[in-house]
């Protein structure tokens, strides 16, 4: 049986970031660099990643993105060890939080993420249905991938506490729940911008990533879908240069 303290010491973005993350459980993948290239930031803002796990969304933006105050924000207290470790061993100054998304204002002004002061929220929020997702005895695993009916509504209202007017909510949701993202972003967010992901091009999305402005105005849009292999089955070369970490998705340079 695998110890449930080991680690991996995993590359991505081509290798420009290494993470230690566990062995079994939750562990990072295609989600996270995406939802990190879609993330708009610039050299001075506040970056909040929340779910963090072991850092690496934010790691990602903040590799792409120097001078950034970064604050990872995850309620399990040995992936954001694991994250405080990730974060010194890539040189990348990171302030690692341990609280739970649903905390109130003054949990979050008492960890230093005060009302109005973030320019950029990204999250990969737990998003399985729990009546359609087989649950696991790996209590850190469940919490990390299943939504409860609240999970949603919860973390978009605190991260529309945490931006200032005008700044950007990027985040990732399967498919399928996109009726409910949309739903609860029209409370405070607009000028939505909505990014259809497929496993396979001749398929429906699987994903979703979405781009939300605190106060925006602008009518939504749906761009064009990517597709992380083609229709023979081989990796999607342009989806291959994201994922190394030489190419964005459309709104980073926003």
């Amino acid at each position: 049986m695998t110890d449930p303290g080991a680690t991996t010491d995993d590359a991505f973005l081509g290798g420009q970031l290494r993470l230690r993350q566990p062995a079994t459980g939750h562990r990072a993948g295609h989600d996270a660099i995406l939802l990190a290239a879609a993330t708009s930031a610039h050299p001075g803002d506040r970056v909040v990643d929340f779910g963090a796990g072991v850092g690496t969304a934010g790691l990602a933006v903040a590799r792409r993105v120097t001078g950034i105050s970064l604050a990872l924000v995850e309620i399990d207290p040995r992936l954001a060890g694991l994250a405080r470790d990730n974060a010194a061993a890539n040189a990348l100054p990171a302030d690692v939080i341990v609280m739970d998304i649903s905390d109130g204002a003054d949990a979050f002004v008492a960890a230093g993420l005060p009302p109005d002061s973030a320019a950029a929220v990204l999250m990969n929020p737990p998003f399985n249905d729990p009546a359609r997702h087989r649950s696991s005895p790996d209590r850190a695993r469940e919490i990390a991938h299943v939504a409860t009916a609240a999970t949603l509504d919860r973390w978009v209202h605190a991260a529309r506490r945490l931006l200032k007017s005008g700044g950007v909510l990027t985040l990732i949701w399967r498919a399928d729940g996109i009726a409910e993202v949309l739903a609860t972003l029209d409370r405070g967010f607009g000028s939505l911008m909505i990014l259809p992901v497929h496993g396979d091009p001749a398929q429906p999305a699987i994903r979703i990533v979405v781009r939300a402005v605190k106060g925006g105005k602008a009518p939504a849009a749906i761009c064009a879908g990517l597709a992380l292999r083609d229709a023979a089955g081989a990796p999607d070369p342009y989806i291959q240069q994201v994922l190394s970490g030489q190419a964005t998705l459309p709104w980073a340079s926003l």
